[in-house]
């Protein structure tokens, strides 16, 4: 439909204004919310997360993009909820204990709702504790930790072993993320997923919840 292209290519450009009053339009033509989730706003951030995979936008033109999908999920949300639509599934995410960055953490959370993934986002200085209790409390299937200090990134391990000693270490997905963080680092810990970049996470983060 062409107004929902409309709508993902305004979306690319980070036209917020014009994504709510295309979706308000796309509505008012009897599209359902669900096809403008997933063809225009869904669409349009797909693009630009393989575009960020492939270095050919940085992090401004990404912002850009997840403001006006939040503009756009500002006239949906309501209408989805009146649908009954449900998140493709949900997320607990953060930055570990002792650690108080936040870029990295916030655009694989931006990128995860392009998805249609809801995400909980815990912040920074964030306890293993915190990242168990907000997962089931949520009933999240993922838990996302983030570290961009090497000092930090024991936090992580102490995440997995909580899980095991709780008993709950097959219900949840551990992934793991940030500058220092490696694959051979995510094995010697036990996590189950680590991705390089923003984009590779909400990717597979999309996979898990496709299963």
């Amino acid at each position: 439909m062409e107004i929902l292209n409309t709508i993902s290519e305004n979306l690319q450009k980070g036209k917020s204004n014009a994504v709510k009053e295309l979706v308000r339009e796309a509505l008012d033509k009897g599209i359902s919310a669900e096809d403008i989730l997933e063809g225009g706003l869904i669409g349009g951030m797909d693009v630009i997360g393989t575009k960020f995979m492939k270095n050919e936008i940085y992090v401004p033109e990404v912002m850009l993009a997840a403001r006006a999908m939040t503009a756009g999920m500002e006239v949906l949300r309501p209408v989805l909820a009146g649908a009954g639509v449900q998140p493709r599934g949900r997320v607990v995410i953060g930055t570990v204990k002792g650690d108080l960055h936040d870029i990295g953490k916030n655009l694989v959370k931006m990128m995860m709702e392009g998805k249609g993934i809801q995400v909980i986002d815990l912040g920074t200085d964030v306890p293993a504790e915190r990242f168990i209790s907000a997962a089931m409390e949520h009933e999240a299937r993922i838990i996302a930790c983030s570290a961009l200090l090497t000092t930090t990134m024991p936090e992580m391990k102490k995440v997995v072993e909580l899980l095991k000693e709780k008993g709950l270490r097959d219900k949840f997905t551990v992934m793991i993320g940030g500058a220092p963080v490696t694959d051979a680092y995510r094995e010697s810990i036990g996590a189950d997923i680590y991705t390089p970049d923003a984009g590779s996470a909400a990717e597979a983060a999309a996979k898990v919840f496709a299963d």
